[in-house]
């Protein structure tokens, strides 16, 4: 904590921060539209329900994955003509989050721009519901929604305080300004791709990561670390370009992504 401050740790955590709340408009709009089979009066306590859940599971998450990157020593030894390797737990889970990362964005950019803009027609509900089902609903996609969040946060930064303060601060942020944020992450596609390109490069962090942690040595090349200083400079001039191209594209229609929100429209969760 006492590094907290640090002007390295600001950045990461700005950074975060910033990341949690654009990787999380899905997860809003996900939480509004199961809250949205309920009555009116009830809707409001669903949502902050929701994503009070939502930062408990992260939080949760947050201290058993640090216990397990806390893993340091060897586990297992590998030797080859081309491959050599000492493998510990804290490589090893960098190495699967990075795979994962890249999975997750890959796959979210084909469902946003090819995916079914058909997708849970007819779900809506309104008024059938009961809290309960409702929140076992928002509690179970908040566990599949954590994880990405949660690697990323480990693909910035190791501080966990760093990690909680975001985390925390970016679940507040969404809880108080749920229908503005989301309406302007969904005014801008632009700014949810950036986010999902942000993953990719997060995702191989990780991987060159875990490999240096596992000592790594292919082909006689030893795996080095990427500077977090790279992908900080990456996202911030990305950003300061997409905010220039906001301002001179103001009259323009965006590019409709698919997602949830073509379903929060239909039930005028956001308009």
């Amino acid at each position: 904590m006492d590094q907290l401050f640090s002007a390295e740790n600001i950045v990461s955590l700005l950074t975060l921060t910033f990341l949690e709340i654009v990787l999380g408009i899905d997860n809003i709009i996900f939480i509004s539209i199961a809250a949205n089979k309920l009555p009116r009066a009830d809707q409001p306590k669903a949502r902050n329900l929701g994503l009070l859940l939502a930062m408990i599971f992260r939080v949760v998450l947050l201290f058993g994955i640090s216990i397990l990157i806390s893993l340091s020593k060897p586990f297992m030894h590998y030797e080859s003509s081309w491959l050599n390797a000492a493998f510990t737990g804290q490589s090893v889970i960098l190495i699967i989050g990075g795979l994962f990362l890249l999975y997750k964005a890959t796959s979210e950019i084909h469902h946003k721009l090819e995916g079914n803009s058909h997708e849970e027609e007819g779900t809506s509900a309104k008024g059938k519901a009961t809290i309960s089902g409702v929140v076992a609903q928002i509690a179970i996609i908040n566990i599949v929604f954590s994880i990405d969040s949660i690697l990323t946060a480990v693909g910035l930064t190791q501080n966990i305080a760093v990690m909680i303060v975001a985390v925390v601060l970016s679940v507040l942020i969404m809880m108080f300004f749920a229908g503005p944020v989301g309406k302007f992450v969904n005014e801008h596609p632009s700014i949810q791709m950036l986010g999902l390109a942000f993953l990719i490069m997060i995702g191989f962090m990780l991987i060159a990561e875990g490999a240096h942690l596992a000592e790594i040595v292919l082909f006689n090349n030893e795996v080095g670390s990427v500077p977090k200083g790279y992908l900080y400079f990456a996202i911030a001039f990305s950003l300061l370009v997409e905010f220039l191209n906001m301002r001179l594209r103001k009259k323009q229609q965006p590019v409709q992504l698919h997602g949830y929100e073509e379903q929060a429209r239909r039930e005028g969760v956001i308009k």
